[in-house]
């Protein structure tokens, strides 16, 4: 899940929120390194809040199955 609003600023900001459904503190941290690099790589947006949200299966997803879903949800919202 994505959160997106304007900002009106000349940066983006983002938020990583992972919940302990989805487990352990490890695996938490393992998320949010993996959303955090696929950001990295692909958004040079400005002008953006944006919260991920992601669910208990997230834990088990591959790099490449996380960055397809990132970017089908940005693109979803508009922002790719």
């Amino acid at each position: 899940m994505v959160k997106v609003l304007p900002n009106g600023l000349s940066l983006a900001r983002y938020g990583f929120s992972v919940t302990k459904k989805v487990g352990n503190a490890v695996e938490r941290n393992r998320v949010k390194r993996l959303l955090k690099e696929i950001v990295r790589e692909h958004l040079d947006v400005v002008g953006w809040d944006i919260v991920f949200i992601p669910h208990r299966e997230v834990s088990t997803a591959s790099y490449q199955q996380l960055d397809d879903a990132v970017i089908e949800l940005l693109t979803q919202a508009q922002i790719l």
